[in-house]
């Protein structure tokens, strides 16, 4: 597999919406797995979305709390609660701000085959796939900022 090139701060793609995938195929799971060779080469990773390694599609990495998950097409479909978290970003070195998440999120996505799956995280993990979903959408964790970590 390959390394991607990371994007990084201004870079304009970070702010554009990602293209729903049509077909799972071996071209897609290509891109996921050079997606996790990149995650795993980058320093304190947890996740990666697409447009982060100038892919526009809807696609997720994630190997954090125990699961290591290839998405596509990935969309909260529930969320409950909330939490105060302090987050940070790949794309965004060294910055850190604290956010208010849901508790508790469930998604909806394909796998690496193509088969639906439907996914349930709280805490640290509902953190995570809020914000690597939001960067399919062109956004990012300092929109969802609410304060200077202490």
């Amino acid at each position: 597999m390959a390394i991607r090139q990371m994007r990084y701060n201004d870079d304009e793609i970070l702010r554009k919406k990602c293209k729903e995938v049509k077909e799972v195929d071996d071209k897609i799971r290509v891109m996921l797995d050079d997606m996790l060779d990149t995650l795993r080469h980058t320093e304190n990773g947890a996740a990666l979305a697409a447009n982060q390694v100038g892919i526009l599609k809807r696609l997720v990495v994630i190997e954090y709390c125990g699961e290591l998950l290839k998405l596509v097409n990935p969309k909260i479909i529930g969320r409950s609660g909330t939490q105060e978290c302090i987050e940070g970003c790949l794309s965004f070195p060294g910055k850190f701000v604290n956010t208010i998440r849901p508790q508790k999120v469930t998604v909806q996505a394909l796998d690496e085959y193509g088969q639906e799956v439907i996914l349930t995280g709280e805490g640290e993990m509902a953190k995570c796939y809020c914000h690597e979903l939001e960067h399919l959408d062109g956004e990012i964790f300092l929109d969802k900022a609410v304060g200077e970590p202490d």
